[in-house]
């Protein structure tokens, strides 16, 4: 059985799983199906062809699955799609896609702060943390274990490589590298996330093979495409400098450097 308080307004097509909590002044479209044991804390609005897993917890004033913001839709079939064990605390606003078929999408055991917003058509990951405020423009992709600190903006297109964090206040207008921090308007690479990767359990090796990538990519006076190179042909290989270098080369915004 789930709990409903008497003041929610729950369409009576929507699919509610089992166990789930829905509190005062809450609404809950049409369309919307919510996994077990979700918790809607009070005036929580989802709507639109919404889906939400399991162990959902959402706090008051969150705004999750509603129309795009952007200008170019014209109507058609959009979508919003929510993993398990997400956390979204006060004000919390996620919006649908924009064209025909398309999907916003955000995965699993997220901690997403208050006031954050995660535009149309964003591909978020796994164990990300967005601090208050932050702002996800549309089609922004935010690979697994990023960390976006507070009031920071990232311009639509852009991508959050794994394992990286940016600053708190940080204007992001190009990609963002793995295992990277940056910081500043625009902003610039400062370090590797040297904490995270401990946290990890990144191999020292690993670890010190990328500390070397990380100086001929983003030390060095070369062109990137150069110090992709330098760094693919002069580095022991480890899965984790793989994954850094296929990234840079698959950038089509640029890296933040």
């Amino acid at each position: 059985m789930s709990n409903i308080h008497q003041t929610a307004v729950v369409h009576a097509e929507a699919k509610v799983g089992e166990g789930c909590r829905i509190g005062p002044y809450c609404i809950v479209g049409s369309q919307v199906v919510l996994g077990k044991n979700c918790f809607l804390h009070s005036h929580v609005v989802i709507d639109g062809r919404t889906n939400l897993g399991d162990d959902n917890e959402v706090f008051p004033f969150c705004s999750i699955g509603l129309k795009t913001q952007d200008l170019k839709w014209d109507g058609g079939r959009t979508y919003t799609e929510i993993g398990d064990r997400n956390t979204f605390r006060e004000y919390v606003t996620i919006h649908s896609a924009t064209s025909e078929g398309g999907v916003t999408r955000v995965g699993h055991r997220n901690h997403v702060l208050a006031y954050s917003h995660i535009a149309h058509d964003v591909q978020v990951g796994n164990d990300v943390i967005m601090s208050n405020s932050a702002t996800l423009g549309g089609h922004v992709v935010v690979q697994d274990r990023a960390v976006i600190g507070g009031l920071a903006a990232v311009h639509q297109f852009c991508r959050i490589g794994h394992l990286s964090i940016i600053g708190g206040c940080s204007k992001v207008v190009q990609d963002v590298a793995p295992f990277t921090l940056v910081d500043g308007n625009p902003a610039v690479t400062r370090t590797l996330n040297k904490v995270g990767m401990e946290r990890r359990g990144l191999t020292e090796e690993s670890r010190g093979i990328l500390k070397k990538a990380f100086r001929i990519l983003f030390r060095q006076d070369l062109t990137l495409s150069s110090a992709v190179e330098k760094a693919g042909n002069e580095m022991s290989d480890c899965s984790e400098l793989s994954e850094l270098l296929e990234f840079i080369r698959s950038s089509q915004r640029g890296i933040c450097r």
